[in-house]
């Protein structure tokens, strides 16, 4: 088994980096946690550290991730959310028990009742996909404008037009192809 796995996509939104486990959903999908031990480090570079992770804590992580990003396409694209994704995010939200403690630095950790508590982790993605759909947040959510890519990003730019997830990923690739293409012409 080979250790190599992609990169994670971390951007400043927990609820958005986290559905960005899952990139290029109508291309070739690239899965970012694959494996449980993955799930532990991202959750770790997201701020949300736990020591281990069992194959049905990523299931439900996984199922967190899709129900989020069903979620967030259909707030983006101003439709009703899907009634599943609400209750997996709702009962995400509610099973999790940590608490927000502020460090003498003045910034935000969060603490989860135990280190294997992975469903303390998805309570607090969940209540930060809450905040977003829910509009309590300063920003705008769009959909990626990569036909391969369409992932739902939280756009907080003074001017609230991005166009994509990522300008270093699918806004890159997409002004290449329109180069290429005007080469070609």
């Amino acid at each position: 088994m080979h250790d190599r796995f992609p990169d994670f996509r971390l951007g400043k939104v927990l609820a958005t980096s986290f559905t960005a486990t899952l990139t290029e959903r109508r291309g070739e999908a690239v899965e970012r946690i694959p494996v449980p031990r993955r799930l532990v480090d991202w959750l770790t570079v997201s701020g949300l550290a736990v020591d281990s992770c069992t194959i049905a804590q990523l299931e439900l992580a996984r199922e967190l991730r899709e129900s989020i990003h069903a979620a967030l396409t259909a707030a983006a694209s101003q439709e009703d959310l899907p009634a599943s994704a609400v209750q997996v995010i709702n009962d995400r939200s509610a099973q999790g028990r940590a608490a927000a403690i502020l460090t003498p630095e003045g910034t935000r950790q969060w603490r989860l009742s135990s280190a294997s508590c992975v469903e303390d982790a998805l309570g607090v993605i969940a209540a930060d996909a809450i905040s977003i759909i829910a509009g309590e947040r300063d920003g705008k959510l769009a959909l990626c404008a990569s036909p391969t890519c369409r992932a739902a990003f939280f756009d907080t730019s003074q001017s609230r037009t991005r166009k994509w997830c990522e300008m270093n990923t699918c806004g890159n690739r997409q002004k290449k192809a329109r180069f290429n293409a005007g080469k070609r012409a």
